[in-house]
């Protein structure tokens, strides 16, 4: 048991580890991610409601989205966001490597008889010869990406973008970084139930990598009959940080905000949303 506890207790070196496939493809957990993506009133794996349908005007009135925009939505989750953008007549792809998710925003696209392209795959393997006018990638899923992952990730946006094409995403700041601290803590059943039907442990260990900038949620389940070890990992940004990770793959930096409903940027602010070029 020493030994194990050894092991559940022990802190990676940053990114070490990536597991995001047992949040999204599981049976059980991605049945829960989905369930958050559409619960309307809090800010889990979507945002609440009222954020999206703020944020999507002020996207459609920024990029002058309309009929025949050609936008890609990488982690599109359920279709919270492409849904809204194909009712106005944009030309849209989304990618999300979540099967049940996907199923999900193909669903809705029929009921509604729109016609989006939702492609079930990792967005990081993501290749087509279409190029686009905008690129959306929402809910800090890019600090998420090891740094050698995030250069593919915008090697790939550079290449997939119309010349003067634009990407907008939001990620974490330092202000959100300092508000975290690191714990260790042990539940049965832990997240209600978030990690399996079946009974389970769950240990927490939270690890802050201050050189790095880098947060780690490490989870380890036990069941009766398997464990396992989901890394969550954060990279943190500063606004020099960010800007000089896009500049340094061939973007011009337009514009920061505080979310992607185009609130003002503030020094204060726990996220920032950045608008690029491709020029």
């Amino acid at each position: 048991m020493f030994k194990e506890l050894e092991e559940i207790n022990s802190r990676p070196e940053p990114f070490q580890f990536y597991t995001a496939n047992a949040l999204w493809t599981d049976e059980h957990t991605s049945q829960m991610m989905l369930e958050y993506h559409l619960d309307e009133s809090v800010d889990l794996s979507s945002r609440n409601k009222e954020f999206i349908e703020h944020s999507v005007k002020w996207i459609v009135s920024h990029f002058g989205i309309g009929v025949n925009t050609i936008i890609a939505d990488f982690g599109c989750g359920p279709g919270l966001y492409t849904t809204q953008f194909a009712e106005i007549n944009a030309d849209v792809t989304g990618i999300d490597f979540s099967e049940r998710s996907i199923r999900y925003a193909k669903e809705t696209a029929a009921r509604k008889g729109l016609n989006i392209d939702y492609v079930c795959q990792n967005y990081l393997e993501f290749e087509t010869e279409k190029r686009v006018d905008l690129i959306t990638m929402i809910m800090c899923d890019f600090c998420a990406l090891s740094p050698p992952q995030r250069k593919k990730m915008l090697t790939g946006f550079y290449r997939l973008l119309n010349v003067g094409g634009s990407v907008l995403l939001d990620v974490y700041s330092l202000n959100a970084f300092d508000q975290r601290e690191e714990v260790s803590a042990y539940d049965y059943m832990q997240l209600n139930g978030f990690w399996s039907s079946g009974n389970y442990y769950g240990f927490l260990n939270t690890f802050k990598y201050d050189e790095e900038k880098v947060i780690l949620d490490k989870y380890t389940i036990i069941e009766e009959a398997r464990t396992q070890t989901v890394y969550n990992w954060l990279q943190y940004f500063s606004p020099e940080s960010l800007r000089k990770e896009f500049e340094e793959n061939g973007f011009k930096v337009k514009e920061l905000y505080s979310d992607v409903a185009g609130k003002a940027f503030a020094s204060e602010s726990t996220e920032i949303a950045i608008v690029v070029k491709k020029t």
